[in-house]
């Protein structure tokens, strides 16, 4: 059954309680304390469904492997003739089973929480893997050579140890069911009958993952009541970027009729710069897509709309390339940046390194390092006064290493550490101005850029797109090939932008 937190499911009186409370307490914000609470409670993050279950395959692989293996060094040894007969059977039997039991589907929510109900199924894949390695080894006519005990052993390992992990699995899942650590936290946007007809259709699914986190709608409570199937309407949409700032939410269900498009289109329009999945509820539409347009909670289908981007198992390849190309770069650099600092502090008084406030992943405030390129007394931590052509603010040593981007050599740290990523959307200063106005209210959609980590270069940065930003169409372009990265991004995309990054550089016009 869906899980409904005790604290969302407030009586009327307490709803009116909290945005009385609100409504004598201006300096809360625009988002009301029930909200600013309820989205405190949702600070952490979670394991991500698709993450553990990827886990869970590359642990019965080495279940399986690892049976075979001890198997093998107890009835055979390393001495026998066939060493790399047996070295090549086993992982492949451990990579065949783990591929049957992806098309049993045992790799699902439900096959976990049931496990022995899983159990007979598990226990038949795992006889097909050994029937089809027998299969081989006949056609192979190599069958006979190979130890008859290793492989009853290596059947009776497997499968207990696969039951037993099953069994383990299934008594975590459900502790992390119980305490919020795995699910997928989604907001319904729009109230009414068709938000309590679609958390109605959601709660009825057996073993749902999703946990309703409260409804946003722009509509008056005559029209969209304060209260629907026991969830409160926390605000209204504009409302609804600054929860998704504060919690971690996975996904936005919008509850509107497709028929409906003023207002659906409305709506995505200002929701599609959150790194979030968005989806569409289509439970009660007449109208059907393609199989391939919906995802399904259960059996409820959704359309659609936006994917979060560079997520689950792509977070984390692109983790490990931060991590291993930050290395290289500090090691390679290290002597640069020696050189650079002892240079700073020659010819200036003050500190090497420039701290600097920047927009971070979804609206995130980080800190940036750099080299110090002013004189201290003159830096401008919030970049309001933009450097210009021969800037007096700017030292001897800070021209050369600006020009020549060594100032930016200290960022490696902050990709190593996860603040940045190596590549990505270039952070800008919170108080980044073009003409007197902030980026954002320069070019429509610029916090889209945000859904994702910035990063030390980035596509605009590498298409001649750095540097002094003293027209809005300079800007305007920043964005443009920033939602490019996004919508494109791929490892390969990462390394064509960091190899050509260097290149690029040597065209300084624009760097002060």
């Amino acid at each position: 059954m869906n899980k409904i937190d005790p604290e969302l499911r407030y009586t009327l009186e307490a709803v009116r309680q909290f945005e009385d409370e609100g409504a004598a307490n201006p300096t809360t914000g625009s988002l009301g304390p029930m909200a600013r609470n309820i989205a405190s409670q949702y600070r952490r993050d979670t394991l991500s469904p698709v993450m553990v279950m990827g886990m869970l395959r590359l642990s019965e692989f080495a279940v399986f492997a690892l049976a075979g293996a001890l198997m093998y060094f107890y009835y055979v040894g390393p001495q026998t003739h066939l060493y790399w007969e047996y070295a090549v059977a086993i992982p492949a039997g451990s990579l065949g089973a783990v591929v049957l039991l992806e098309f049993a589907h045992a790799y699902h929510i439900g096959a976990l929480r049931a496990s022995l109900r899983f159990a007979g199924r598990i226990a038949l894949v795992w006889s097909a893997t050994f029937a089809l390695m027998a299969l081989a080894g006949f056609f192979l006519k190599n069958s006979a050579e190979f130890s008859r005990l290793w492989f009853a052993g290596w059947y009776l390992s497997g499968l207990l140890g696969i039951l037993a992990l099953r069994f383990v699995m299934s008594r975590l899942i459900r502790r992390w069911a119980r305490n919020g650590t795995m699910e997928r936290r989604a907001v319904i946007v729009g109230g009414g009958g068709a938000a309590e007809s679609l958390i109605r259709s959601l709660e009825r699914q057996p073993y749902n993952d999703i946990r309703i986190c409260g409804i946003f709608d722009d509509r008056d409570d005559k029209r969209s009541p304060p209260i629907v199937a026991g969830y409160p309407k926390l605000g209204t949409v504009s409302e609804l970027l600054e929860f998704a700032r504060i919690a971690r939410i996975d996904m936005l269900i919008v509850s509107l009729p497709i028929s409906a498009e003023a207002r659906v289109l409305s709506m995505l329009k200002r929701l599609w710069v959150l790194p979030v999945d968005i989806r569409l509820s289509a439970h009660s539409s007449a109208l059907r897509f393609r199989p391939r347009s919906y995802s399904f909670i259960g059996s409820v289908p959704l359309l659609d709309i936006f994917d979060k981007p560079i997520n689950d198992w792509d977070s984390v390849a692109k983790r490990i390339f931060d991590i291993v190309f930050s290395l290289l770069g500090i090691v390679l650099f290290a002597p640069v940046m020696i050189a650079t600092a002892i240079a700073i502090k020659l010819d200036s008084k003050g500190p090497v390194l420039f701290r600097q406030k920047r927009h971070g992943f979804n609206n995130e405030v980080i800190e940036v390092l750099k080299f110090r390129s002013m004189y201290s007394e003159q830096c401008d931590p919030t970049a309001k006064m933009a450097v210009t052509k021969d800037d007096p603010r700017v030292t001897r040593v800070g021209r050369v290493i600006r020009k020549t981007s060594i100032d930016e050599l200290p960022q490696f740290f902050n990709a190593l550490v996860g603040s940045l990523s190596l590549v990505g959307p270039r952070p800008h200063a919170v108080a980044a101005q073009s003409h007197n106005l902030l980026y954002n209210e320069v070019v429509d959609g610029y916090f889209a850029r945000h859904r994702v980590k910035p990063g030390v270069t980035g596509w605009a940065q590498i298409n001649g797109w750095r540097g002094e930003v003293d027209t809005d169409e300079k800007i305007k372009m920043r964005t443009e090939y920033d939602l490019h990265y996004i919508e494109n991004w791929s490892l390969w995309f990462d390394l064509k932008i960091l190899f050509l990054t260097p290149v690029r550089l040597l065209k300084t016009d624009s760097a002060y």
